[in-house]
Parts: structure tokens; sequence; C-alpha cells
């Protein structure tokens, strides 16, 4: 691979083209965002990544909200959950970066990866397969007939060698790897969710015809496909970044950057303090400024690659939800604050529905941070607040931002 660079960013220039990549270089929308919005949003991130924790708000509506501000949680949800004639469906839940909501358009990018299960699947859904195939079968059978049905309702399926039952179902284990089996190789999909619980069915009963009826492109080309888009959301990447965004083989990858590199779309560069080549796509156009403020999901994905994070806006930054309390240093469910081309603060949030208030557990200011945080992050936690349908924001006493915070937030006598 020919790895001359063509040019040389500096990191504020990196931090800019980092930003504008995922959306942060265009205002928020003036009135209620609309569908428009949210594939803008879409056609700078490239996918949600989901996760089950709901301290704050689940994972999937985060970035929308730093992205957008205020919207409505429907939005998202019929996106991805509802089809109509006039609206068919615009997302499905496949494995992107981990679990994740994608446009449909995508779907084909993915077959290879599907079309790979019963090599890539982990543990006990590979065993499920191998073992017991016709119980495998059995699940499919009632996910044709009863669909969208959940892991739990699903009824006894014909298998020659069963799982143990409990009552009148099979094992949950069982089935539930069974079905994720049956999810990773495309032959079942997300119809749509009860709560957080999925509902299964078949494909061409989630996935819009128009999409299942796309030719199938080879591995080679959907793997360059997901680099060049993963360029495109990334701005500026080093190569474990760039096969990272969508969780490509790193033996592939390597082989499909080089490929890309050799047809000139994708150029190398060198970044200032960065250890690491990075590519960017040709054209690449640097921001003059970003002025933006958002918190940020800890599975937003300009901060999901830890390392990036550090090389970009020098933030360590670890998820310290299975740490034990004792041992955390800055909080449950802590998401950084950028404002202005910095990763300005970090706080600890926990939406107490129970009280109808948004907590401040702590609130920390980084080093070298801009004038002006606690007033930004006070309006940006405020908006979160309203958002998330609660009265009013509560700034605990802990740590060294949680003053200025209570002081701008805590209303007077």
């Amino acid at each position: 691979m020919a790895l001359r660079p063509i040019g040389h960013l500096s990191n504020a220039q990196a931090r800019r083209v980092a930003l504008a990549a995922q959306g942060f270089g265009e205002p928020r929308p003036t009135t209620t965002p609309d569908r428009r919005a949210l594939r803008r949003v879409l056609s700078h991130t490239g996918l949600l990544q989901i996760d089950s924790v709901n301290v704050l708000a689940r994972a999937h509506y985060l970035p929308l909200f730093s992205r957008l501000g205020p919207y409505p949680n429907e939005l998202l949800e019929r996106a991805a959950y509802r089809s109509t004639a006039r609206q068919p469906r615009e997302l499905f839940e496949y494995w992107g970066h981990e679990a994740s909501l994608l446009p449909v358009a995508t779907q084909p990018l993915f077959r290879w990866r599907m079309a790979e299960a019963n090599e890539k699947a982990w543990g006990g859904m590979r065993r499920i397969a191998d073992e017991q195939p016709e119980f495998l079968q059995g699940i499919l059978r009632d996910v044709r007939s009863q669909g969208p049905i959940s892991a739990g309702e699903l009824s006894r399926p014909h298998a020659s060698d069963p799982p143990k039952k409990k009552g009148p179902w099979w094992d949950w284990d069982a089935v539930k790897a069974g079905l994720e089996y049956l999810f990773w190789a495309g032959e079942v999909a997300t119809s749509s969710r009860r709560g957080f619980e999925r509902l299964y069915d078949l494909p061409e009963r989630v996935i819009p015809a128009d999409v299942l009826a796309q030719p199938t492109l080879s591995r080679e080309e959907a793997q360059r496909q997901l680099l060049r888009m993963s360029a495109s959301s990334l701005g500026v990447a080093a190569a474990r970044d760039l096969r990272d965004y969508y969780r490509l083989p790193a033996v592939d990858a390597k082989t499909r950057l080089a490929e890309l590199v050799d047809a000139g779309e994708l150029l190398p560069v060198e970044v200032e303090g960065w250890r690491l080549p990075a590519y960017v796509l040709p054209g690449l156009k640097i921001p003059r400024r970003v002025a933006a403020a958002a918190l940020l999901a800890p599975f937003d994905p300009l901060v999901w690659e830890r390392d990036r994070a550090e090389r970009l806006f020098g933030f360590r930054y670890r998820i310290e939800i299975y740490v034990p309390a004792q041992k955390r240093v800055h909080g449950y469910y802590v998401l950084p604050f950028m404002m202005d081309e910095h990763l300005a603060a970090r706080v600890d949030l926990k939406a107490d529905r129970q009280a109808g208030v948004l907590r401040v557990q702590a609130a920390y200011l980084e080093d070298h941070a801009p004038d002006g945080v606690p007033e930004r992050l006070a309006a940006e936690l405020t908006l979160m607040s309203g958002w998330l349908g609660l009265a009013d924001v509560v700034v605990h006493n802990r740590g060294d931002l949680a003053p200025a915070l209570r002081q701008i937030l805590t209303p007077g006598p």
C-alpha cells in the first residue's frame, strides 16, 4: 500500500473535519424535526448503535438529540418499526457497529455477513445451528406462521432433539440463541420492539420489497462500500477507525483499504500528533470553525472508538457501567459535553422519572476547556430535561464543575 501522505492536517483541522462529518457543522432545526431531519443525521452517522441501558435514554435515541435538539421519539420509532404504503420503513436492525439501526438501503451491503453466520456467529448460536438444525427450522416455521413474535412467546417447534422444556415452552435461552442465529443469518428480522423486547418476523415482512430485490454485491465490493461510508462518517480516520465503524474483519479491511488507496478513492494524510497514518476521501473540505454544543451518548459515533477520541480531542473516556461503584472515577453513565470543537466537560446523568427530574450526579470540567462551559452545558441540560419529559434539573455536589452548574440551574428564593 502506498502510504506517502498527500497532505497534512493540524489537530484542530482534524477535529473540525470529524465534527462536520458527524453532522455538527449544521445548525439544529428551528422547527420540530421531521423525517428529512432524521435522514440528514443518518447521512452523517450512517447508523445508530442500540444499547439496553435506560438510566437516561436508550442509546439509539441520544445521537439524534445531540444533533437535532428536542425531537419526538416517535420520529425514530416510526422510521424503524412501522411501515405504511405512504411511509415505508426506513431503518432496520442488524449487526453494523454492534447491534444497530441502519438505513434499509444498506441491507444488501451486509448480506456477506449474513452468509457467514455459521462461521462468525458466537458460541451458543453456532451450537444450535450445528447440533439442532431441525430445532432451528422449527423456530423458523413458527416465526413464519406466528410472527411478529418474541422469544418468550415462541411456541414449541418440531425438533428431533429439542432442548429441555420449561412448562409449555421450550427453554428460553435455546430459543433465543436460535432466533439470534437466524437474525445473524438474515432469515428473520426485527419487526418491532415491545419495550425493549425484540419481536421477530420474516425479512420479506420487514424489509421493503424493492430493497430485497437489489442484487447481492460481492463480499469485496460490499466491504469497500462500507469503508467508503466509514470514511464519510468519520471525515478523517486511521485504518483501525475505518475498520471498526462497521466491525469489518481486520485482514479483509487491510486488503480493501489498500484497494481503495490504490484506486485513489481514499487518500493518506498526516495528522498532527497521530502516530498512525490517516485517510480522507478525495475533495476533503476543512470547515473554518464548528460552533455547536451537544451532550454525547457513550455510544455516539463521535466517541465510541475511545482511542480516536483521545487522538482527536485529548479526551480519555471509559464507560464505567460495569465498574464497581467504589472504583468509578467519573460516574455510572457519563456523557461527554462537546462545545465548539472541544470535548469540554463530562457529566454523569440519570433520568429520575419517579421524581420527575434530570439528575446531574457529577460534573467535571476538562483541562484547557474554553470559557463559557457552565452556561452552555446548563442550557443543554435544560433542553434534555424537557425532551425527556422531566420538570427540572438537579445538580448534585460531585465534581469541580458542579458548583457553577448548580448556581445557574438552581432557582433563587
